[in-house]
């Protein structure tokens, strides 16, 4: 296949950037590269593999000639310029959640449900960032010994709110030590310091948007609407890659070193469970990590089929920009997708 004419859609945003990152160190083909974002961005320049490209506005003719579209500018801006990428030939993989429910539109996980990617129609959707950490862990297990409940708490760094939110830690962090009063922009609440119930809106039961996005995402991937799953979103003062507490209930008992042995072997995880050092995944380690880390692998001593576990994954690569890339190496047949750590 030729290469691909490629355009990233919110190139100045945080995922943006690391799909730029990405494309350079995985080596991804293309003939040609559009950068694209607001209005408010456009002339801006960005040097990237020794050539200066110049932000163009995102608008329907922006997309002529292109293949690939790798998108990450709001939800919003998906739902009006998606279908006039799709209309001009492009593939494009969203990484909002304006397509991700869709029933006419693939929601993968290259490593989990690799097939659907051959039923998409123009679009395929890239899932919550939480879902994809969580899933990571819990697909290899499930497609062993079926799972019939999750319990999931998530400690969710900034980086998931956007660069604007990175920089409000940092800065609420120099106010704080220097006792001056914080910043407040992005978040409602102090971050520095300090966590909070994850800021995305409260909808139905009480739920918020971002737990019941890992709900719903998950039956989809797994194609398994029968698994009961209760989350709980936390914001923690992190800067990046997300952290999250599971609690698995299978159809049969499955000892902790068979789950180790299952995880071990899972592409795109890596083992971190070292009791004698107390050794388990961490967000620091996460950050700039392909892979999602794994560990803490115990008996639920309150369930006879149970099992507990931690994971970490770094939320702009593996559940943002690096899935989302993945996908389109696997759509375009670019090559075979891999997790290099």
């Amino acid at each position: 296949m030729k290469k691909p004419n490629v355009a990233i859609l919110g190139a100045t945003g945080a995922v943006g950037q690391e799909f730029l990152t990405l494309i350079e160190e995985r080596k991804f083909p293309f003939s040609s590269l559009k950068l694209l974002a607001s209005k408010r961005s456009a002339g801006k320049k960005i040097k990237f593999m020794g050539k200066t490209y110049t932000i163009e506005e995102a608008k329907p003719s922006a997309f002529e000639g292109l293949d690939l579209v790798l998108s990450s500018a709001g939800g919003s801006v998906s739902l009006e310029l998606v279908p006039h990428a799709v209309k001009a030939g492009a593939l494009v993989v969203d990484n909002t959640s304006a397509f991700r429910m869709d029933s006419e539109v693939p929601l993968v996980i290259p490593e989990i449900n690799p097939e659907d990617i051959k039923k998409h129609k123009g679009v395929i959707a890239n899932p919550n960032c939480s879902a994809i950490i969580m899933l990571m862990a819990i697909a290899p297990l499930h497609k062993k010994n079926r799972i019939q409940r999750v319990l999931c708490a998530t400690y969710q760094a900034v980086s998931g709110a956007g660069a604007k939110a990175m920089e409000e830690l940092e800065k609420q962090t120099q106010e704080f030590l220097a006792k001056k009063p914080l910043t407040k922009e992005v978040f409602p609440h102090q971050i520095a310091f300090n966590l909070f119930s994850h800021n995305a809106a409260i909808e139905r039961d009480g739920y918020n948007s971002e737990e019941l996005k890992m709900i719903q995402e998950s039956h989809k991937i797994l194609h398994d609407n029968s698994i009961k799953i209760v989350t709980t979103c936390v914001r923690v003062p992190v800067l990046r890659a997300h952290t999250e507490v599971l609690y698995l209930e299978f159809e049969k008992p499955m000892k902790p070193e068979e789950a180790r042995e299952i995880l071990s072997r899972s592409p795109g995880l890596r083992l971190q469970d070292d009791e004698k050092t107390n050794h388990f995944p961490m967000p620091i380690e996460a950050t700039g990590r392909e892979e999602v880390l794994v560990g803490r692998i115990r008996k639920d001593l309150s369930s006879e089929n149970g099992l507990a576990l931690m994971v970490s994954g770094d939320q702009l690569w593996k559940g943002a920009a690096l899935n989302a890339v993945q996908i389109a190496e696997v759509a375009l047949g670019l090559q075979k997708t891999e997790n290099r750590g």
